[in-house]
């Protein structure tokens, strides 16, 4: 199999998880190369077992494949020790087939204090926020890219350690307190003791995984680069400031990693057969009527971290073709398209109107402003039964009207759907196998 991203193409939830399990019986490595564990990646075994992956690779589930954590990943050790434990809790191997990068960057107990205490003050400053998890992403980011994150390497040289801790809190408590009003604080001794419990229960996994893949790459084995959130939420190309703290884009996986943009032969971006977002931000195709709670409701919208309800929408064209763009997209993987079943009517955006002056737009835009002054323009398909896709081999196999459907967001987004999932098991999942 070519060395292959799969990455979100709208803004989150739409079912890589199961694209990469699905993909990775075919190939030696799985590698995540951003976020952190604000991402739910939820996999159905052929068993009836569901699990929701956060952290590790969703290729754990493949005992002969090996899963990395690359640098790029901002790291809970909390959570990712719950996830290896419930992991191993169900007879999966761990240790020897999992590794992590030892320049991945630690999220500290005082991240998570600071990233609740400024959503509670957007809050209350002007009754909006940005709509984070909570879980210290944004501000373990933010003190990577001000030279002041502590590093899984740091582990190893405890003094060093204790100056370093000492320092950040110190002055992360002063900002809690001063800026922040908050009575919550942390403790030097206490934090220190902590994650040196961390640095042992984690050391077996640690390695140089640039060094790992760039050899195994080398050695013409075969790499799935698993990226989290999605496309419209990266710093830079999303809609900012309504985004994640890092790269999704296909670009974020050479720098995540460490590997030349050369090795990556192909990019297939996963999208639903509609338009979901969690948080706060534009979304033009957004249903605020009982169609939108429909999609909610029969889709399970709701987030696989949080629990959060989704933002429910039609599929938006316009967004994708932005993101196959800058992605440099190979082809589509669509989830979700069994949710669709049993409406009258199913509806695309193909293009937006600009509501000031009535002017058509074909392309996209970051830009805030124009994109709470467009309507969403739209082309109307009949609907289908749920009992009319059960049993289908092909795509060749389904209904008419999802026939049309499928054609016209290939046309629209001028890229092929190589995969398509009518529902949530491995077995519910057309052109997978032609894929790999």
């Amino acid at each position: 199999m070519p060395n292959t991203v799969v990455l979100g193409s709208q803004w989150g939830d739409e079912g890589k998880g199961k694209i990469v399990d699905l993909l990775a019986k075919n190939v030696d490595i799985v590698a995540r190369y951003q976020g952190g564990a604000n991402a739910g990646h939820t996999i159905q075994l052929p068993d009836g077992r569901s699990f929701v992956l956060h952290l590790i690779p969703s290729g754990i589930f493949h005992n002969d494949v090996t899963c990395v954590i690359g640098n790029g990943v901002v790291i809970d050790p909390v959570a990712l020790l719950e996830e290896i434990r419930m992991i191993e809790a169900e007879g999966i191997t761990v240790k020897g087939r999992l590794f992590i990068s030892h320049n991945a960057h630690l999220i500290m107990p005082y991240h998570k204090l600071l990233d609740k205490a400024a959503e509670a003050r957007l809050m209350k400053n002007d009754g909006g926020s940005v709509g984070t998890t909570g879980r210290g992403i944004g501000p373990a980011y933010e003190d990577k890219f001000a030279r002041k994150g502590i590093r899984i390497v740091d582990l190893l040289d405890r003094e060093s350690l204790r100056e370093k801790l000492r320092r950040n809190i110190a002055e992360k408590n002063e900002l809690l307190e001063k800026f922040y009003g908050s009575v919550e604080h942390c403790d030097v001794d206490a934090i220190i003791a902590e994650y040196e419990v961390f640095d042992q229960e984690m050391d077996t996994y640690i390695t140089d995984t640039a060094l790992l893949l760039n050899r195994a790459i080398k050695d013409g084995k075969s790499l799935l680069l698993e990226g989290a959130q999605a496309a419209l939420l990266d710093i830079d190309f999303g809609t900012y400031p309504f985004v994640t703290s890092s790269n999704p884009t296909a670009g974020g996986a050479c720098t995540g990693l460490g590997i030349p943009p050369m090795a990556i032969d192909r990019v297939i971006a996963v999208a639903k057969a509609y338009t979901t977002r969690v948080g706060n931000g534009p979304f033009p195709t957004e249903l605020l009527d009982e169609t939108g709670e429909t999609l909610r409701r029969v889709g399970r919208e709701f987030g696989a971290t949080t629990g959060r309800p989704r933002r429910c929408g039609w599929f938006d064209a316009v967004a994708v073709r932005y993101t196959n763009m800058i992605n440099g997209v190979t082809s589509l993987a669509l989830t979700k398209l069994d949710v669709l079943s049993d409406m009258d009517e199913v509806k695309l955006c193909t293009k937006y109107e600009r509501l000031s002056d009535g002017k058509e737009l074909e392309h996209f835009t970051t830009d805030l402003k124009q994109l709470a002054n467009i309507r969403p323009i739209y082309e109307s398909f009949e609907g289908w039964k749920a009992a009319d896709m059960k049993g289908a081999g092909c795509r060749e196999e389904l209904p008419q009207p999802v026939q049309k459907y499928l054609a016209a967001i290939e046309r629209e987004v001028e890229q092929p759907l190589e995969i398509i999932s009518i529902g949530a098991g491995r077995d519910e999942t057309l052109g997978a196998r032609e894929v790999a």
